[in-house]
């Protein structure tokens, strides 16, 4: 045989033409999700839910490649609320990151000592996973390096 297969191709013809029908698939990273969170807070010990979330939570989610894209409070009727977005690559890396962000002990201990000393901090939390439209605008919200 002189470089052809049974079928009649040339074994580096049928290798290239593989590759370019599985380019695509390679090519097409998982277009990122957003996370959208929201907490009660309570207007008692509000300062010391965002000294803590500004000083700690923050600090601690960075080290586990948390992606805050932006922070506001909010008014809900009379409910205060804190709400914030996150930029995730993927939902398997969210999933991961928030379960090693939760059994962080350093955070753990840090609830424990704030919640002691000004009592409950953060009530009722609402959080939602969003997955752009094909339509939208914009898919990724932030540049990640």
């Amino acid at each position: 045989m002189t470089g052809r297969c049974r079928s009649g191709f040339s074994p580096t013809l049928l290798l290239f033409s593989l590759l370019l029908l599985a380019l695509p698939l390679a090519t097409h990273a998982a277009e990122p999700v957003h996370q959208l969170r929201i907490y009660e807070i309570f207007d008692h010990n509000k300062q010391a839910f965002h000294d803590r979330f500004r000083d700690h939570a923050m600090r601690i989610m960075k080290k586990y490649d948390f992606n805050i894209v932006a922070m506001w409070e909010a008014k809900n009727g009379a409910r205060t609320e804190f709400v914030y977005l996150l930029e995730w690559p993927d939902e398997a890396t969210m999933k991961d990151r928030w379960a090693k962000f939760m059994a962080d002990q350093e955070w753990s201990d840090i609830k424990k000592e704030t919640g002691a000393k000004y009592g409950k901090l953060v009530g009722e939390i609402q959080d939602r996973t969003l997955r752009a439209t094909d339509y939208s605008p914009r898919t990724a919200l932030t540049v990640r390096q």
